[in-house]
């Protein structure tokens, strides 16, 4: 009888890790994972799978980007935004990174909490919304500024920590 229950516990404890490993990816980016009705955008897009790919999402990023005035985010190289990444792209960045104060604020204290690292497509959503909150702190003012400031700067600190992790240096507050 006791064995019985040893297996019982083992085997619940270990539906128990599965279902919270399988959930914890959502917590930091939930719109990478529930698409929009009207949308094509394919579930959990990820742009970077091979250094070509990086290398893109650079130019891109380096590309001059248009945010539009209902947050949506487009490139303006007609080449560029020609590409087939260029469309992944611009999902990740429309339907999946958080674009106001408050939405950027929850992940900032989500990655605060997170035990371990980054997984590779939440670090890349991470780093696109620290190049999208460094964007509205440039075209900011006043007030403003200083609140994107301090959304690019939690980031910033959560990006560091995680790459300090992942290298296993050890990490000062």
């Amino acid at each position: 009888m006791c064995w019985k229950t040893l297996l019982l516990l083992l085997l619940c404890y270990d539906a128990q890790a599965t279902v919270a490993h399988r959930w914890s990816r959502a917590v930091l980016f939930p719109a990478a994972h529930r698409p929009k009705r009207s949308s094509s955008m394919p579930l959990n897009p990820v742009l970077q799978s091979s250094l070509e790919e990086v290398e893109l999402l650079y130019e891109f990023l380096l590309a001059e980007l248009d945010i539009s005035p209902d947050l949506q985010i487009s490139i303006k190289d007609e080449e560029l935004a020609s590409l087939r990444k260029a469309s992944d792209f611009r999902t990740v960045c429309n339907d999946v990174i958080p674009k106001r104060i408050p939405d950027i604020r929850r992940l900032s204290a989500s990655l605060a909490s997170l035990p371990g690292i980054l997984k590779k497509e939440d670090f890349e959503r991470t780093a696109l919304t620290l190049a999208y909150a460094a964007y509205r702190t440039a075209l900011s003012q006043g007030h403003q500024k200083d609140i994107w400031a301090q959304s690019l700067l939690s980031l910033f600190q959560a990006l560091r920590h995680d790459l300090m992790r992942s290298s296993g240096s050890r990490v000062s507050a």
